[in-house]
Formats: structure tokens, sequence, C-alpha cells
């Protein structure tokens, strides 16, 4: 039985994913049984290619190509549907998001018995972006928050930890990955946020740029506040409420 599956969207980051997935695996040897699913995004070069070739290297992975781009959510969205474990994380495919951090992600999950807990976000700390990045994720996270009242400050933060029942349930979106917190609290879940460590990227280059988000944050903001005002309000009682 799988204990974790470890979802990581990438698109042309074949210099960063042989380091990356050697850190994964170090992060996650305290376990019984893990995976890690690389989803290929449309790369147009080796990514996928080197991924194959690590396979050997790590018996965990398994990597799922999509033929044509279609975005970090759609990405993320492949990885969870393929997944075998019931508690899923994902980080950034770049080598930003530290995987050392995931058992901060996982460890919480694992312990709740219960099943209240649905997702665990990180949050980054002291992040190694640009300027102009920080200042427009500041300005979209405080706008976000403010309508959403989702009592996260930083929603885009690659390292999250869920439940791949409650995931899955949820409504899909392009970039809904961004708006998780929102979007596991509209669901009745409990959620929990986690400080996390941020680092410099090693290699390659960013994916999107801050127009491209602004651009797209906006329409995704009113649709998810939307869905939040249109959630299903009544439930089945369970047997013993009866």
């Amino acid at each position: 039985m799988t204990d974790v599956s470890i979802v990581i969207p990438m698109k042309n980051e074949a210099d960063n994913i042989g380091p990356l997935l050697a850190e994964v695996a170090a992060a996650c040897a305290g376990l019984d049984a893990y995976e890690i699913i690389v989803v290929d995004d449309g790369s147009t070069d080796d990514t996928a290619a080197r991924g194959f070739a690590l396979m050997s290297e790590h018996p965990a992975l398994r990597v799922i190509r999509h033929g044509q781009s279609g975005g970090q959510s759609a990405a993320v969205h492949s990885g969870v549907r393929a997944a075998n474990a019931e508690i899923i994380c994902t980080l950034d495919g770049d080598g930003q998001n530290p995987p050392a951090e995931l058992p901060k992600l996982f460890g919480p999950l694992l312990a709740d018995k219960a099943g209240q807990l649905g997702l665990v976000a990180g949050q980054r700390v002291a992040r190694q972006d640009t300027l102009s990045k920080r200042l427009a994720s500041r300005v979209a996270n405080g706008l976000r928050g403010w309508l959403l009242q989702d009592g996260t400050r930083d929603t885009g933060c690659g390292l999250k930890g869920f439940r791949r029942e409650g995931f899955l349930d949820l409504p899909y979106f392009d970039h809904m990955h961004r708006y998780l917190p929102a979007l596991f609290k509209r669901d009745g879940w409990e959620i929990a946020l986690v400080d996390v460590s941020h680092r410099e990227r090693q290699a390659g280059r960013s994916n999107y740029s801050n127009l491209q988000r602004a651009l797209v944050g906006l329409y995704d903001l009113i649709g998810v506040a939307w869905l939040i005002r249109r959630r299903k309000k009544a439930r089945p009682l369970d047997p013993e409420e009866l």
C-alpha cells in the first residue's frame, strides 16, 4: 500500500529533474511506501526522456506525458488521478520548493486518523524571487485574501499536501492550484498552513510572466468567489446523527 504520492508538474525542466528527484527520494526515505509521479506538461526539451532514464535509479518513479501543454493545474490533476495513495503532495518542478519540506505536508495528514484535515498548504518565507515577482504576488495575494477569506498569505506556493478524494471532488478549472485553500474550505475540510523555505532557481527559466498571471488571476478570482457562494449547503446525516 502506498502511503504518499508525490506529484511534480514539469515543463522544460530537463536540467532540474535529476537533482530534484534525488532530493524528493531523500525526503521520503522515512515512509514505508511512496511513489513519485512526474507529469511532463508538453515539454519541448529532454525533460521526459531524462525522467524515463531515471526510473531505473528511482523505482518509485512514474512519468506521465501530456501531448501538449495544459498548464500547471492540468498537470497536477493528471498526476492526482494517476496516483495510488490517498495522501498527495505537490511541489513545483523548477527546484525552488525544497523537497526537504515535504514531511511538513504529509506528516499532519498521515497523523490525522479522523480524516478531517483535507489540506496542508505551504507558505513561503524569505522568497528567492525577483522584486517584480514578489510585488506582483503580494498584490494578488492581498486581493485574493480580501475577497475569498481563505486565511493564507501565499496561495501560490507549490508545496501542498491534500487528500486525493477531496481534491478530485473539487470543480476542475485551469489555475485551480492557486485556490486550493479556499476550495477545500468551501467543501467543509479543515486546512492547515505551514511555513516553508524557498530558494533560487538553479537552472532553466520561468514558463510564466507576471503579466500572464495578472491577466488570468482576476478572471479566476471572480469565478472562485462565485463557486464559494454557490456551494452545496446541505448534506445527508451520518447514521449516529439520526
